[in-house]
């Protein structure tokens, strides 16, 4: 059957609050795929998936094994992104996995080797890129409404509650979560960062953990970093910011500036006195995303987000966790 006829069948492996996003998404007919499978380590989660979507609950085996299924959106634990992306890409599937590729830059070569092995395509969450603003962001870098970038912030203040901790055995753990604020939550302004600005050069961090308690990793980081054209980069992650602050990054130019808060533009200034086209019509984001790679894998095409670009943000990640522990710079590898 030909991919680019008919919808394409997709299956999810990890029924947790993400994966069910992916099937609501899926179940609504609003892009030509259709979910026709679940799996999860818990069976009793994919049975109740698999009865509210009225699909087929299966193990994993099983459901790589199906030759009804074209490929899999993997939600599982960010630890076990690697054993599962492989066995899928080497099962012959297609593969859409959620954020960080993997936990370290080792693993993500691993899912990377499988790619090339298997000549699919594979994708990773990272949906913020297709929002109206951060499109319009890219363009006037690109186009040199800006003039030269000399500096960029970030702000990610994020509250998480200690219940959200206690929620899973698996969260705030280095083995399955890879980090803290900046891998769990910072990931995808990192990524935004690394697509709008350029990858780093060098990197420096100091973390904390100043709010919760029984985790392993950070609720705060501070980073400085310096990329690879010369732009300086300071960066904020924490889930230890109490309510309701918005994400908010600015990039500065010697031609212009502009400031996105919340996805939202609230200052653009070029000395040019022009900018790229925007609408600022809201996007679904995820769906954006998932339009996406299902366009990339029926025309045979490169998705927005590619796992090198994933890659390069697990990179820097790791680069400043190790900044952090020795109190040094580090390039990341």
């Amino acid at each position: 059957m030909s991919l680019s006829a008919s919808p394409l069948r997709i299956a999810i492996i990890g029924v947790g609050i993400i994966g069910k996003a992916h099937a609501q998404r899926l179940s609504s007919g609003a892009t030509d795929a259709v979910l026709v499978a679940v799996a999860d380590a818990d069976p009793e989660a994919a049975r109740a998936a698999a009865a509210r979507w009225g699909v087929a609950a299966n193990s994993v085996d099983a459901v790589l094994a199906r030759d009804d299924v074209d490929a899999v959106i993997v939600a599982v634990p960010s630890g076990l992104h690697a054993h599962v992306a492989v066995a899928s890409l080497d099962a012959g599937k297609h593969v859409l996995l959620e954020k960080p590729i993997e936990v370290t830059a080792e693993a993500a070569d691993e899912i990377i080797d499988a790619e090339k092995r298997a000549g699919k395509v594979l994708s990773v969450a990272s949906q913020r890129r297709f929002a109206a603003e951060n499109q319009f962001v890219f363009r006037a870098i690109r186009d040199g409404y800006l003039g030269r970038i000399t500096s960029a912030t970030i702000e990610v203040p994020l509250w998480r509650s200690q219940e959200y901790y206690d929620s899973g055995s698996w969260r705030g753990t280095w083995a399955l979560d890879g980090g803290g604020a900046l891998m769990n939550q910072g990931v995808h302004l990192v990524d935004l960062a690394l697509w709008l600005l350029g990858e780093a050069d060098e990197v420096y961090a100091h973390t904390g953990l100043l709010a919760h308690k029984r985790i392993e990793v950070e609720d705060t980081i501070t980073i400085t970093a310096r990329l690879r054209n010369g732009t300086l980069l300071t960066f904020l992650a924490t889930t230890a910011a109490y309510d309701g602050l918005p994400i908010r990054y600015a990039v500065l130019g010697d031609g212009g500036s502009l400031v996105i808060e919340d996805e939202k533009l609230t200052r653009f200034h070029s000395l040019s006195g022009a900018s790229p086209a925007f609408d600022g019509s809201p996007v679904d984001q995820p769906l954006a995303q998932l339009e996406d790679f299902v366009t990339a894998v029926k025309s045979g095409g490169t998705p927005l987000v590619t796992s090198a670009q994933a890659r390069a943000a697990v990179a820097f990640i790791e680069a400043a966790y190790l900044s952090a522990r020795t109190g040094a710079p580090v390039r990341p590898r």
